[in-house]
């Protein structure tokens, strides 16, 4: 089973806005919980572009908007520093023991490269056989890349495992590497899910364990 982070293992989306408004208030763009609902599952340098379609001022070189993405990420690092296990979306921990004790190989496939430093402040590194997120990756969600190398990195085959997801392009992503998937939140009801789930702990009964 593999497990998108952000979304469905905790919530960082505040730190995300935080960060992301700080560098929109520096370029006079307007942001707003909207636009940020859309950088959800997607990229940094991505999620840069979205806010500079609301950018008016002169054009930015490659060079600019690199710094202005490592800017962000620095301010969303401090942010998640704050970040404990209290942090962890209900029945996380009772959830991901019952499926390890039921037999499954866990996986996490995030595009986010802070993935580790999350995983480390939520006390979760120890629950996952993988990690496969954005330091090992060239392409973001809906780009299949990232759960492929998860199930690589478990020896199993795409069929054989099922991903976990709140964003709709992390189910293109699982849809597109052969995948099941189970969608929850935002993406709950995406004609490409195989399952839709209100929470994680129905996962178990899900899979039979």
């Amino acid at each position: 089973m593999i497990f998108d982070l952000d979304g469905v293992l905790c919530h960082t989306d505040k730190y995300h806005y935080m960060a992301w408004k700080q560098i929109a208030d520096k370029l006079g763009v307007y942001f707003d919980e909207l636009i940020n609902n859309r950088l959800r599952g997607v990229s940094r340098m991505d999620s840069l572009d979205i806010i500079l379609e609301n950018y008016a001022g002169p054009p930015l070189s490659d060079e600019e908007k690199a710094i202005l993405a490592a800017e962000k990420n620095e301010a969303y690092r401090s942010f998640l520093m704050q970040m404990s296990p209290k942090d962890l979306g209900p029945n996380v921990i009772c959830t991901l023991d019952r499926l390890r004790k039921g037999g499954l190989r866990l996986a996490i496939g995030s595009s986010s490269k802070n993935a580790p430093l999350i995983l480390d402040r939520l006390g979760l590194r120890e629950c996952f056989d993988a990690v496969s997120d954005g330091n090992n990756i060239q392409y973001s969600k809906p780009h299949p890349q990232v759960f492929l190398m998860a199930a690589e990195y478990l020896g199993l085959k795409p069929r054989e495992c099922l991903v976990v997801e709140d964003a709709k392009a992390g189910i293109r992503a699982a849809a597109a590497a052969g995948m099941d998937s189970a969608a929850m939140g935002d993406a709950a009801g995406f004609e490409l899910a195989t399952y839709s789930i209100k929470d994680i702990e129905e996962l178990p009964g899900l899979v039979g364990v």
